[in-house]
């Protein structure tokens, strides 16, 4: 019996419902489970392009299948859905967009973005995310806590004020110490100052509504990143691409699990003057940002980045 590829595919996401398979992982379920019926695909094959004659190359073959397929089973079956970024993942659920951001954002969330099988949280993501900045991009970061804030605006207050982590890039690194010198003496920048709003999910559900946050928290500084661990839907990655060409806000996939296969999946564009307008306020509202900008004017003064001042494991 032939395989119905888009059947066999829903069949399985259905069965595992809400939780998140790459086309690779299906793959190998479907060759496990259908032995028989794979080996028969293998040997109908006339390629002569990539002849399916072992099974890495069957495996590879399902997986693009699956893969061109996918159009045609979410068409079908709506309750089909994908992540975007690498590897793109597929999953089952009957919850709508908006409720499966208030599912990702519960303390009971039990088919959130999961590490080692735990359930990640927001907060969870911080670390990780200072993590990619400094491997990958040699920034500090450092945490800003709302709580650390005089809430002067009540509830809520500051939601569209602060971002989660801000961080500063460091220009003077490769310098040589006369150039240091000299650029000291000009009071020319020597530093980039980042900014990142961090979520769990972003799908079609609240994607306008964190980007314009991301814009109103981050936009002071040189870069402004929207920074999450999954991305659901085509058109949302699509919707993130036009706000960003309007807006400047970048987007970075985190990957929870492997934070140096993280993608700065959209760059932002890059401010030349810092909004000190807005950093003001930041810093007389938040003790965080007060201890932020500290560490940056010590820099200017001493050259030095204070490495125990930032967060993250710089060995």
């Amino acid at each position: 019996m032939a395989l119905n590829l888009t059947n066999t595919v829903f069949e399985f996401l259905q069965q595992n419902s809400e939780q998140k398979f790459t086309a690779r992982e299906i793959a190998n379920w479907i060759f496990e489970t259908y032995p028989n019926e794979c080996h028969q695909k293998q040997k109908r094959s006339t390629a002569t392009v990539n002849p399916l004659d072992n099974e890495t190359a069957l495996l590879q073959q399902i997986v693009a299948e699956i893969g061109s397929q996918r159009p045609r089973l979410q068409k079908r079956h709506s309750e089909v859905k994908t992540t975007e970024g690498r590897p793109r993942k597929y999953y089952f659920t009957e919850s709508t967009d908006s409720a499966e951001i208030d599912h990702a954002e519960s303390h009971e969330a039990s088919s959130a973005t999961k590490i080692n099988n735990s359930v990640v949280k927001e907060n969870d993501l911080y670390p990780i995310l200072s993590e990619f900045l400094w491997s990958e991009l040699e920034i500090y970061s450092k945490r800003i806590d709302e709580k650390r804030s005089r809430n002067s605006r009540g509830a809520g207050g500051n939601k569209w004020l602060y971002p989660d982590l801000i961080a500063m890039e460091d220009l003077s690194t490769d310098w040589h110490q006369e150039v240091k010198d000299c650029v000291q003496q000009y009071s020319d920048k020597k530093t980039k100052l980042w900014s990142f709003e961090v979520k769990v999910l972003i799908n079609r559900s609240n994607v306008r509504e964190v980007f314009f946050q991301a814009v109103s928290n981050s936009s002071w500084a040189n870069f402004g990143y929207l920074v999450s661990s999954e991305i659901e839907g085509t058109n949302t990655l699509k919707e993130l691409r036009m706000l960003a060409s309007l807006h400047g806000i970048g987007f970075i996939r985190l990957d929870a699990e492997n934070p140096s296969e993280s993608q700065i999946m959209i760059p932002a564009k890059e401010r030349n003057e810092i909004d000190w307008d807005t950093a003001n306020r930041l810093t007389e509202e938040n003790k965080d940002f007060l201890d932020f900008i500290k560490i940056v004017r010590q820099f200017y003064q001493t050259g030095d980045p204070r490495i125990k001042d930032w967060d993250f494991n710089s060995d």
